[in-house]
């Protein structure tokens, strides 16, 4: 329960360090429960798309959902993302990439990025039949993360831990930790029609091609990593959702 707490305080800007305080050491376990996270975050974008849509019109919903998603996380992943973005487009080698990456300062790379990351997210999202637009948001936001969270098998973390942003190294899965890991991700899927399960091969190929990028790269990933690879693969598992709905 501490460490699904912690993860709760990691991903999300709620109070729960109101309900109790958990030790240091949880938060080493957070991606272990980052999908189960990806309940509640996806969750409110898919509800607060329902919920504005019936009263504007489906664009300015889907905007809408876009903000109550970034209010419940503080932008976390988002700001990972321009990191991710400016590392990658303007560092030469991996040690300029982790020190542009570190830089609390965003850079033309970050900036360009985030917009057309968000001008594709919204026009994918638009082009989706209205009532299936909540169940994908749902869906694709904790089975991304599950995707992603596989991370801790295939790289290394690339910095050392009083070089990490948020003082944290997170740890691999046990056993019990993976199951709960696969239940949150997985479990959402039967909320989707089955003619749409092919969109979830889009966020795994992504993922990785963006894992041997990382290796290639860095030799390792870090916390930016992390938020960039969930934000890339969810677009791309919007991106899958498109393409069944207009090819198949």
């Amino acid at each position: 329960m501490h460490n699904l707490l912690a993860a709760l305080m990691f991903f999300t800007r709620l109070p729960f360090w109101r309900i109790c305080s958990v030790p240091s050491e949880c938060f080493r376990h957070v991606v272990s429960y980052w999908s189960l996270c990806g309940w509640l975050t996806g969750g409110v974008m898919a509800l607060a798309f329902w919920l504005f849509s019936l009263w504007f019109p489906i664009p300015v919903a889907v905007l809408l959902a876009f903000c109550a998603r970034l209010f419940l996380t503080g932008a976390l992943h988002e700001d990972g993302l321009a990191d991710f973005f400016d590392g990658f487009g303007g560092g030469r080698d991996r040690e300029g990439i982790l020190r542009i990456m570190k830089d609390s300062h965003i850079g033309s790379y970050g900036v360009l990025g985030l917009i057309l990351y968000y001008l594709l997210a919204f026009s994918l999202l638009v082009s989706l039949p209205v009532p299936l637009i909540p169940w994908v948001l749902w869906v694709a936001d904790p089975f991304c993360k599950f995707v992603c969270s596989f991370m801790l098998v295939f790289l290394p973390y690339a910095r050392k831990v009083e070089e990490s942003k948020a003082k944290v190294v997170y740890t691999r899965m046990s056993t019990s930790e993976w199951v709960a890991n696969a239940v949150g991700g997985l479990l959402p899927l039967y909320l989707l029609p089955f003619s749409y399960w092919g969109m979830l091969l889009f966020p795994c190929v992504l993922f990785v091609a963006l894992v041997c990028l990382l290796k290639r790269r860095l030799g390792g990933y870090t916390g930016d990593c992390c938020g960039a690879l969930f934000l890339l693969c969810e677009l791309a598992c919007w991106l899958g959702a498109v393409a069944v709905t207009y090819n198949f």
